[in-house]
């Protein structure tokens, strides 16, 4: 068998090999649904309000996009009491209502995008007058998300860093340190096929966006949705991705050629700042956009990607072309400049990701107690494992001058790349996983800021709820029952408010009866702290109950 047969064989069966490792790596990584968490509202969960209002705003924890026909309130008899088109401002959401809302409870159901291009949904309730039994849920709780759109997301994530990978390091080092003498056929097919691996996997990932934001089969796609896709934030960035990705195609041509095929500085240097520009589609797709101090976010994700992309892509080339192709002299004229290469770009690695860690993970507790702080952990140990191999082959490097077989080189490379190829599977799994600020804003939820109290006596059950429970005016609902829970008319209602840790004497509340068992009323309160409230609900000419409650005000 020939000898170039042979070595076409070893290298495409170990390249074969770590897209195997890879690909088993992920294997029942499941994108997390929300990145995003509803935060507050107005009016708030749960809460009881005295009169309809015009509209509903949802507050998130992070900027959303909105998606079409997926944000609706329904009145309590179940009909549609939003009324026009949604708009979003940055975190906020607005829902425009029809006038003259009934009374009782109304239910508010949404889906959005978050900033990190995660579908977030859920629904809240809220009362007019007093509550009732809630229209029937016609919208979803929770993000759902087809199966087979799940399986492909980190599927298609890894294929683009596996393109990146054979494009940004294959290119470097044949413009920088491949020999005039060898043939570029092969590196050539390399950079081809990372180029048709970031081109296909971004082709899907507009494809899965759909689906996957819509909460639809992977064959329900309509032209409408791809077209809604390119509308976003994320889909404008997956075009400026193809479009970079062929305009450096044809700037590729003349290097792949080789020397007299017509490459020049000004090729290279378009070349580098399509390189940058690339790198940064990434983060601008990902929990980056979404960070605390987003600029920094993603300008040191671009550098921890670009580092990757440079670090590996230069250890293919090593393994699957240099060392066995190369010349001792070759060799010893490449291996240093290349160790230096892999140093800086480890370094950058290393500071990269310690900041992202610390923007992502704020604090000790979820670096140990979240799922995306033990995947930060993991990828430590697998990064401090390759990096003591890359150590190793360091040293190899220094001794190369001393020893011309490159078998023990090319062994220590394979196994970085082996463990590189880990370390990669993980980061695809890691960017669907939400980062501990967003799982606790999620498990935080809406804030409401409603008290509801029931007082009881020997002859009656006041529900008393007082919104917003706040200093400044609040509104207070109260309904009177019989101790077995019916309706207790009641002839006159009498309130007041007081705050004895701060001197303020009973303040007298005026309320309003609106029916025979329910009233309303209003009062401003000065000051924070533990107000104490006492209601009088006379029945009959001789009949009356008092009941006092403290209820905390910030």
């Amino acid at each position: 068998m020939p000898v170039k047969t042979v070595y076409r064989r070893r290298v495409t069966t170990a390249l074969v090999g770590l897209l195997i490792g890879l690909f088993g790596s992920l294997l029942g990584a499941a994108p997390a649904s929300a990145h995003a968490a509803l935060v507050g509202s107005d009016p708030a969960a749960n809460s009881v309000v005295p009169d309809a209002p015009n509209r509903v705003t949802l507050k998130f924890s992070e900027s959303v996009q909105l998606i079409a026909g997926k944000i609706r309130v329904l009145a309590p008899d179940g009909s549609r009491a939003d009324q026009g088109d949604p708009t979003v401002n940055g975190t906020e959401v607005t829902i425009p209502l029809r006038s003259g809302g009934e009374r009782g409870t109304y239910l508010v159901s949404y889906r959005v995008t978050s900033a990190d291009s995660h579908p977030v949904a859920g629904t809240i309730t809220y009362s007019v007058g007093a509550a009732s039994t809630p229209p029937a849920d016609g919208g979803e709780s929770d993000v759902t998300v087809d199966p087979l759109v799940k399986a492909l997301i980190p599927v298609g994530k890894y294929l683009g860093y596996a393109g990146l990978v054979l494009l940004v390091g294959p290119v470097l080092v044949l413009a920088l340190l491949w020999p005039h003498r060898l043939d570029r056929r092969g590196p050539g097919r390399l950079i081809w096929t990372g180029i048709g691996l970031v081109a296909g996997s971004t082709l899907l990932a507009i494809w899965l966006q759909a689906p996957y934001t819509l909460g639809t089969g992977l064959f329900d796609v309509t032209v409408s949705d791809i077209r809604d896709v390119l509308g976003t934030t994320f889909g404008a960035v997956m075009l400026v991705r193809l479009g970079v990705v062929v305009a450096a195609a044809f700037l590729l041509r003349p290097l792949l050629v080789g020397p007299g095929g017509g490459e020049s500085r000004i090729d290279l240097a378009l070349l580098g700042v399509l390189g940058v520009a690339a790198l940064a589609t990434w983060p601008l797709t990902g929990h980056p956009t979404a960070s605390p101090v987003a600029g920094v976010s993603v300008v040191i994700d671009a550098l921890h990607l670009g580092a990757m992309a440079v670090w590996v892509g230069g250890l293919v080339m090593l393994f699957g072309f240099l060392l066995p192709r190369a010349t001792g002299r070759e060799l010893g004229a490449i291996l240093p400049i290349w160790s230096r290469w892999a140093m800086t770009a480890v370094g950058v690695l290393v500071f990269a990701g310690v900041v992202q860690a610390l923007i992502e993970v704020s604090d000790f507790d979820g670096l140990i107690n979240s799922t995306y702080g033990r995947m930060i952990l993991a990828k430590i140990g697998l990064a401090a494992l390759v990096i003591g191999v890359a150590a190793f082959s360091r040293k190899l490097v220094s001794k190369r001058a001393e020893d011309d077989s490159p078998g023990p080189l090319r062994r220590i490379v394979l196994a970085e790349l082996a463990i590189i190829a880990v370390i990669l599977g993980v980061t695809s799994f890691l960017v669907q996983e939400p980062p501990p600020r967003t799982v606790q804003a999620a498990e935080t939820g809406p804030a409401s800021t409603t008290i509801a109290q029931t007082l009881t006596s020997k002859d009656m059950s006041l529900q008393v709820s007082i919104y917003p429970a706040a200093v400044g005016n609040n509104s207070i609902h109260l309904y009177a029952y019989t101790p077995d829970s019916k309706p207790l008319p009641v002839v006159e209602w009498k309130a007041t408010a007081s705050l004895p840790a701060k001197g303020i004497e009973a303040i007298e509340i005026p309320l309003l009866r609106i029916t025979d068992f329910h009233a309303i009323g209003d009062i401003g309160l000065p000051q924070a702290g533990e107000w104490t409230f006492k209601f009088t609900a006379r029945t009959s000419e001789i009949d009356q109950s008092t009941l006092t409650m403290t209820a905390t005000i910030s």
